[in-house]
């Protein structure tokens, strides 16, 4: 029998260990809307919507697993990061569950990136999003 993964079985770094895994070779997979990533994003990051913004409001992507899947093996080592750190904690336990073995949830999302300097030199207010997630 299966037990099932939860938010407390996530390693969760911050913004400057997420960016020395990068640096050694994980992927980056950005799971901010479609809107969110084009503004800004980490370079070479993937984007896969855990969420999307409907007129009902926040819906979970049906397809995300399977959208992770075609982009990644379940071997990848994954740093997983949203806007803040909740869609990507929430992803992190979905993507455990389907028997990923190296993913990391980027705590503060990509706007404590934005706000440790990582994002370049660019103004921060341009780089973040006004549309903020709760958990």
């Amino acid at each position: 029998m299966d037990i099932q993964k939860s938010s407390e079985d996530v390693v969760t770094v911050d913004v400057h260990a997420a960016k020395h895994l990068l640096i050694s070779g994980h992927q980056y997979l950005d799971v901010r809307t479609i809107e969110e990533f084009n503004k800004s994003h980490v370079e070479n990051a993937l984007n896969v919507p855990y969420m999307f913004i409907t007129l009902e409001g926040r819906v979970k992507n049906p397809e995300f697993l399977n959208q992770v899947v075609s982009v990644c093996k379940k071997e990848d080592q994954l740093v997983v990061g949203c806007n803040s750190g909740g869609r990507s904690l929430r992803a992190c336990v979905d993507l455990l569950n389907a028997g990923f073995m190296n993913v990391s949830n980027m705590g503060g999302g990509y706007s404590a990136w934005v706000d440790e300097g990582l994002a370049g030199d660019k103004p921060a207010d341009e780089l973040k999003t006004s549309c903020k997630f709760r958990p």
